[in-house]
């Protein structure tokens, strides 16, 4: 094969990956982050060592991604104490959110409304208008969580581009 056409096949799928990452950082059912560490790897044993991409570059990108994947877990608990809601109702959000991912996509959202309401009403024996403040606040932190997931993907893409071809 040609080095211009295995090029651009190694272009194709790295893109690819790259593009259906970024996308998952939107989207809920798929491992955005995931999918853009493995462009960054895929492309690294495709072209092989002189590829560009440093050993701890790939460090920064999986921290990246731990990064966005606790503060996706989290962001509707914060979200929740933001708004006034007790430790109950951020406990609630929690569990919301991490039940709402077997129920895709808008599990994401309503579980830690569901989560934080009902455990304001139940554990912390909160009003329905505290309790319903408390679920608006997880909602919001968890819109507030998929922004930040949007912005570190955007980041691990740009930090992937500079690894292979700026800081060599």
């Amino acid at each position: 094969m040609n080095e211009f056409l295995q090029g651009g096949v190694v272009w194709m799928v790295t893109g690819s990956l790259l593009f259906v990452g970024l996308v998952g950082c939107v989207l809920p059912a798929l491992p955005g982050h995931l999918f853009i560490l493995l462009a960054a790897i895929g492309y690294r044993l495709m072209v092989g060592p002189d590829a560009g991409i440093a050993w701890w570059g790939f460090g920064i990108l999986v921290l990246l991604m731990a990064i966005s994947q606790i503060f996706e877990i989290v962001s509707g608990s914060l979200g929740t104490q933001w708004f006034g809601g007790t430790k109950w109702g951020a406990l609630g959000a929690l569990v919301g959110g991490i039940v709402g991912i077997f129920f895709l996509p808008f599990g994401l959202l309503i579980g830690p409304l569901i989560g934080a309401f009902g455990f304001e009403r139940l554990f912390a024996k909160r009003e329905i208008r505290e309790s319903a403040v408390s679920g608006v606040g997880s909602m919001v932190g968890t819109l507030v969580g998929i922004v930040v997931k949007v912005v570190i993907g955007v980041a691990m893409v740009v930090w992937f581009f500079l690894d292979i071809w700026v800081i060599k």
